[in-house]
This record gives structure tokens, sequence and C-alpha cells, in this order.
């Protein structure tokens, strides 16, 4: 049974009373067609069982390779762009102590993340620490030849074998890519790197349940067998009915579009909690590559509350009315912080003494979803009772199925990036690129 709640009280004042029940019909369609593989991008659909179809030997392979990479590394470092960076890094910052480099304590190799980006300055400094760090790597992408990955790649696999040797480099390095072509399948071959296989019917942005987030999820020393188990008891729910009131990936893809084709042409997605900022990057991208398409789409924003209330709070609240906001909301924090007394009530605040940090900033949620629902936000609320690894699996697939209902809602293929393309042509001419 899911633990996650969908809460669309404050949305049906800006719904009318008819619209839902006619979507209905039409998300029920939507909902056919995507468990049947009727629709658009149909060679595409592997995620919706990565699940349950992940082998136990897979898995315990990871585990084993995590396990030795701890063991030797202080550093991962995760090569990869897109959904191949934003998948994995969602999850481990989500459940990452912050602080953890501060405490002193051991705890497995601290992951980081290159070739997501061309800066010469990040490059050159990250070569810089791994001068000085034991360090492994895993370089993500199917191809091999996308530039930023690729270019990155190329350094720091460079810089690894001037370390230790090419034999010893060679051992330290897991691509996960293609399982039969492509660049780096045949350099993975050529130089027998331990590779992992990105399933050919899973497309980057839905691929965090497969190797390309699992190994560094593990690596970091989260339970990826917790995640599955919550992305499974998810799927469960997902693939079960296509009614609105039955199924809440299928209500969620239901209220937005109806949103949508009443003028609010901009999500929020809304966090309380600063470990989900990058959760909400991986949603931003998510939704804004499936959707962005054929002049369609609803545009996906995200802010972290309440240092956003503080910057984007004004425009929220007063600005152009085409906005709504999805707001995740975190029950249970895993310790505990009591706001003390003082004598002197200085700054006023000894109202709060005695409350502990998680009820201030539950009172600000509902404070602020009250203001801006009152001027004139839609706010949907998602529940979950903690940041844990089975809870964000149920969060990951919730807003996948979600994704894919919301393309075929919008009658665009949910699966494809045609306009990802447009600049690297612009980027490869500039550059001189042969043929280009």
């Amino acid at each position: 049974m899911t633990r996650l709640k969908l809460d669309i009280s404050k949305v049906a004042p800006f719904l009318g009373e008819k619209c839902l029940p006619r979507f209905r019909n039409e998300l029920l369609e939507c909902h056919q067609e995507l468990v049947g593989a009727k629709g658009k991008g149909r060679d595409f659909l592997g995620w919706i069982d990565l699940p349950v179809n992940q082998s136990s030997g897979l898995i315990n392979r990871i585990q084993e390779d995590a396990n030795w990479i701890r063991a030797v590394a202080e550093v991962f470092v995760v090569i990869g762009i897109g959904g191949s960076y934003l998948g994995p890094r969602a999850v481990i910052e989500a459940l990452e102590n912050p602080f953890r480099e501060l405490t002193g304590k051991k705890g497995g190799p601290q992951v980081i993340f290159a070739g997501e980006n061309l800066s010469e300055d990040y490059h050159a400094r990250l070569l810089e620490v791994l001068d000085h760090k034991s360090y492994a790597v895993a370089v993500i992408s199917k191809s091999g030849t996308t530039t930023e990955p690729a270019v990155a790649f190329r350094l720091i696999k460079q810089h690894l074998e001037n370390k230790y040797g090419r034999v010893e480099a060679g051992k330290r390095i897991f691509a996960i890519t293609d399982g039969s072509k492509g660049a780096l399948k045949g350099m993975a071959d050529k130089e027998n790197y331990v590779s992992y296989v990105i399933p050919d019917n899973v497309g980057g942005r839905f691929s965090v349940l497969t190797p390309v987030g699992l190994l560094p999820v593990a690596v970091a020393g989260f339970d990826i067998r917790k995640l599955l188990a919550g992305a499974a008891q998810m799927r469960e729910l997902a693939l079960s009915s296509g009614d609105c009131e039955m199924n809440p990936c299928v209500l969620y893809a239901a209220v937005r579009n109806i949103l949508y084709r009443n003028g609010k042409c901009i999500e929020i997605l809304v966090s309380y909690e600063p470990g989900l900022h990058y959760f909400t990057e991986w949603w931003k991208q998510l939704f804004g590559e499936s959707e962005g398409k054929e002049g369609k789409g609803i545009f996906p924003a995200g802010v972290n509350f309440t240092s956003d209330l503080h910057s984007m709070g004004q425009y929220i609240q007063e600005g152009m009315r085409t906005l709504f906001e999805t707001v995740i909301s975190v029950q249970n924090p895993s310790l505990t912080v009591t706001i003390p007394e003082d004598p002197a009530d200085a700054d006023g605040l000894n109202f709060m003494a005695g409350k502990r940090l998680s009820e201030v900033n539950r009172m600000a949620e509902i404070g602020t979803a009250m203001a801006h629902v009152d001027g004139g936000v839609p706010n949907i609320r998602i529940e979950v009772p903690a940041v844990e690894e089975a809870t964000l699996g149920e969060l990951i697939y919730f807003f996948e199925f979600s994704c894919a209902l919301s393309g075929y809602a919008l009658g665009v293929n949910p699966f494809d990036q045609p306009g990802v393309e447009a600049y690297k042509k612009n980027m490869f001419s500039l550059l001189g690129k042969p043929g280009y």
C-alpha cells in the first residue's frame, strides 16, 4: 500500500464543477493507451516495469560493485547529463547529510558529478581535487558521444590513467551504456571496463531506476532495494485503474491538464525541505522534456520554501495569474530540534518556545498555501510521511507515470526530445566539426 497522498482540495475552486467528470473519460483513454502500449513512443515504455523486473542477480552485482568502490575510493565521480545526472543526484542529495564532510565521519566515498556542463573552471578545479583523492568513475551515456559527458570523460580518463596507470584505471571505470552499440560500449569492451546496460526501451529521464541511478545511490550508501520496493508499490496502484478517483497518478495528470486548459501554463514544484532541491531539478527535466513540444506544454519551475518566499514569493502571490503550485509536503523529519526560550525575548519569538522547528515549518506551509490560494494560485498537495528510500521510489514512479499520461493528454509524444538537438547543430558548426 502506498503512503503518498494527493490532496486537490485547494484546486477545486479553480476547476469548475463539471471539469473533472468531463475529463475523466479522456484520462481513462490515456491510461489505456499507456498500459496497453498503444500510444506515441510505445517503444520507450520499459520504465513501467523497472521496479519489478530488475533481477536479484543484477541488484546483487550492483551492490557488490558499490561495496568495492566504497572500500577503495574517497570520491566517486558520476559523469552524465540530463536524467543520467539528475536522477542519481536527486536521490542522493535527498537522503545525504548536507554537512557530512564536516562531521569527520567516514561514510563511504563522496559522490560528485561531472559532464553536466562545459565550464572550464569547474573541470579544472575537479581535476585539482582528484589529484589528492583516491577515486573511481561511472560514465553514463547510451552513445558515448554526447558532448558534455564525452568531454568530461576524456579529461577524467586521462587523469585517472596518469594517476594509476592504464590497467588499474580500467578497474576504476564503470560504464553504464548501450548493451550492443555506441562509442562508449566499444571502448568499454576494448578496455575491459565493468559495464551495465541502459535498456533500449528506457529514455534517459526515465532511467533513475536502472543502473544509471542504482549504482551511484548504492555507492552513496543507500538501500536500492527499498527504493525499488517503494516504486513497485506505486506501480501496482498506477496500473490498477484509469479512474481519477482510484489512481492518484491519473488524478494529478487530470487536474494539471484542466488547469492548463484554463490558462494556468506554469507549474511550480514546491518543497519545504532543502534536500529535495535536486529532486525538483529532476522533476523539471522530466516534465519539461516530455511535454514541451509542438508549441504545447506546461512550463515546469521550482522553488524551495521558505527561503524562496523571500525572493519569488512576491511574484507568486501577486504576479500574473498563469501559474499553479504542486507542493511536496513531508510529514515527519528524521531528527528533532526544539526552539529554546530566551529570557530577554528580544526577537519576540518566545511564543514559539518549546515547539519543534518542523511544526513552525508546517505552519509556514499551511499559511503560504492559504495566502496563495486567496491570491488566485491553485495548490496541489502531495503528502509523504518522510524522506527515505521507499518514499522517494514512490514519488519517482508517481511523477513518471503522471508525466506519461499528461503527455498523452496534450497529444504529444512524451518520450522523445527533438528540440534538444538544435543547439548541438549550431555548436558543432561553430566549432568546425566535419559535416556541420
